[in-house]
């Protein structure tokens, strides 16, 4: 997927900040969660080092035949409306059932009070709505995209 022209200036600040980068490892630009408001609350927290986990349903990315992403990929994260933020770089995707995710993940996931109770709720819902999209019900035993990443490029460090 190539780089979606609004960000290509961004993109260039970032190959130029790493002194190259094949672009063939871009993945995405995105913003998280599925509401504005749920996409400034959890970019703020990967911008402030909190937030080093991500997870999705793998019957979403099922329905929209996209690839999971894979260790060494490259993604934009961006404002709900699209402004970029920072490059994230996965660094692993394991496929869990929701209700084996456990607590370590839940930490790095970083949301909350970074309980796995706390994970487990808010992932229900937000998982339950992406189902209800894609017309299949939410079951416990679903399976679940479980990202590891590092930032790699915040534009205004230093």
């Amino acid at each position: 997927m190539p780089v979606p022209p609004p960000l290509r200036d961004f993109w260039a600040g970032f190959v130029a900040a790493c002194g190259g980068v094949d672009e063939t490892r871009f993945y995405e630009a995105f913003a998280f969660g599925d509401s504005e408001a749920l996409a400034r609350e959890l970019a703020d927290l990967v911008l402030r080092g909190v937030k080093r986990a991500t997870a999705g349903s793998a019957w979403v990315f099922e329905a929209q035949a996209k690839p999971l992403p894979r260790p060494g990929d490259l993604s934009i994260v961006t404002t709900w409306a699209g402004e970029p933020l920072c490059v994230i770089e996965t660094e692993s995707v394991d496929i869990v059932p929701f209700d084996e995710v456990g607590a370590a993940f839940a930490a790095a996931e970083g949301e909350g009070d970074g309980s796995l109770a706390f994970w487990r709720a808010a992932h229900e819902a937000y998982f339950a709505r992406e189902c209800q999209r894609i017309g299949r019900p939410f079951v416990p035993t679903m399976p679940v995209a479980c990202e590891r990443f590092r930032v790699v490029y915040p534009p205004h460090a230093g």
